[in-house]
């Protein structure tokens, strides 16, 4: 899956970013990944589409 965020402006961006990252959420310590990025790339994909 893939996702974006889309900000009004650069300056709202620019405000938001550092509270975003400060989230204990998003903290690699407290809540790591599922996965391995490193296992994800290299491991292939599945096509969930047939033509």
């Amino acid at each position: 899956m893939f996702s974006w965020i889309e900000w009004p402006s650069r300056a709202v961006r620019d405000e938001a970013m550092p509270k975003v990252m400060q989230d204990p959420r998003l903290q690699m310590d407290v809540n790591p990944m599922p996965f391995d990025g490193k296992r994800l790339i290299f491991g292939g994909f599945e096509s969930i589409i047939d033509e």
